[in-house]
């Protein structure tokens, strides 16, 4: 995949995969058709047990396969990902989520604005919803899942932008400034990496990515959202709340990275009080919130977890 290029400065394509095989391949496929001529595809399989490892090799023979003993969760798997690409001398790393389809322009978008200015360290696309097939949902392939992010960091809330709207063109054309991109789709400079480091391993899963892009942020440099390029997320509207495991990562990470990015007094009284535990009090009061029980004893779990100094993966 890929090819050499004077002007075209190398990137190395990461894709954590973990028992996804039919969605790894097709996202594979998909960036196979990129039209940029400098890239190299690393996988970094978590011990997968679908066959995912056989039907990348068959299918992709040309694909850097890294795979690991254990699940070594997203964070960790690119953290592999990250320094073979150090190793291999590339000059950007783009992290891709294995359940993602990729516009074949997207990534040359992405380069020409991460080399127009030296202080610009990480880029992001526009992101929409994609069908489990990679059909646009409810009928537009224009209803977004990510336009970047923002950090309120009164309440220590952080959002995606944009967020089930269609898109009109309410971002522009022009690339803008963030407080963060989503690890779904993130190009980084690897030049950066050497003052910042590598995403922080007691993650696990979810927030790692905020946090690296604050800490990039602190060192000067700038966060983008470029709007002409696009790729598809296969995620439904409301996959990330109805799972427990996700839950947990969400409620415990949250905490790590409002210690991790210098929060203020209030952002903690706004999430352990208005936030937490009026959410845990509803459920165990609320008739209605009955079926709560296990998301309310996960939240517990994961604040438990934060507190006790337990990261990395969730145990039980």
């Amino acid at each position: 995949m890929g090819g050499l290029g004077v002007k075209f400065p190398e990137v190395a394509i990461i894709v954590v995969n973990w028992n996804r095989v039919q969605d790894v391949l097709e996202c594979l496929d998909s960036v196979k058709k990129i039209q940029y001529p400098n890239f190299q595809v690393i996988v970094v399989d978590n011990a997968s047990s679908d066959g995912s490892v056989a039907a990348i090799r068959q299918k992709f023979p040309e694909v850097c396969l890294i795979e690991s003993k254990e699940n070594m969760g997203f964070v960790e798997g690119n953290n592999i990902g990250l320094k073979t690409a150090a190793a291999q001398g590339a000059a950007y790393a783009l992290l891709l989520n294995n359940d993602t389809l990729v516009a074949p322009d997207f990534l040359g978008c992405l380069i020409d604005v991460a080399e127009s200015d030296p202080k610009i360290a990480v880029v992001g696309p526009t992101i929409y919803y994609a069908g489990s097939a990679g059909h646009p949902v409810e009928g537009s392939p224009n209803i977004v899942w990510s336009a970047g992010g923002a950090i309120d960091r009164k309440r220590g809330t952080t959002r995606m932008l944009g967020l089930d709207e269609d898109d009109s063109g309410q971002f522009g054309q022009q690339p803008r400034l963030v407080d963060f991109v989503t690890g779904c789709a993130l190009l980084v400079k690897m030049a950066v990496l050497a003052e910042t480091g590598l995403l922080d391993a007691r993650f696990f899963a979810y927030y790692e990515e905020t946090e690296w892009c604050v800490r990039i942020r602190s060192k000067g440099y700038h966060i983008l959202h470029v709007p002409g390029s696009k790729i598809w997320h296969k995620i439904a509207r409301d996959e990330r709340s109805a799972s427990a495991n996700v839950r947990y990562y969400m409620t415990r990470n949250r905490l790590l990275f409002l210690l991790l990015s210098g929060a203020a007094w209030q952002s903690w009284v706004h999430v352990l009080i208005f936030e937490y535990l009026r959410t845990l009090l509803a459920w165990q009061i609320g008739p209605k919130w009955r079926d709560k029980k296990e998301m309310a004893q996960v939240m517990r779990q994961g604040v438990g977890d934060y507190f006790s100094g337990k990261f990395g993966k969730r145990e039980g």
